[in-house]
């Protein structure tokens, strides 16, 4: 079952198909509150991964919002909250090297000598 078939011939990874299935989902309720599908194409473009295009789609099935403004505005509350996910998440990886370089016996030997 590892791979399905484009229309070309190609086949799809299992990371495509993720995306793919998430962007579906999206489409389906963009186009059930009365969107065009294209919107949906655009939203899970920005929206970057396949959690927070679910996290749209369910917002949507949800909520119901009535105006494209509505929807723009949760798309970009959703990419807010990525993008400050992402920067604590650099964070604490930052933060764990220098502990690391802090407590390394390496830097501690060059402290010595000095």
């Amino acid at each position: 079952m590892g791979t399905e078939p484009y229309p070309g011939g190609q086949t799809m990874t299992e990371n495509q198909r993720i995306w793919a299935r998430a962007r579906d989902r999206l489409a389906s309720a963009v186009v059930s509150l009365g969107f065009p599908e294209e919107f949906a194409g655009l939203l899970a473009q920005q929206l970057k991964s396949p959690k927070a295009i679910d996290r749209m789609a369910s917002y949507l099935y949800q909520a119901k919002p009535g105006s494209v403004e509505m929807i723009v505005d949760e798309m970009l509350a959703i990419c807010a909250d990525t993008e400050a996910w992402r920067e604590k998440a650099e964070s604490r990886e930052a933060q764990w090297r220098y502990s690391s370089w802090l407590n390394s016996t390496e830097r501690r030997k060059n402290s010595e000598e000095e």
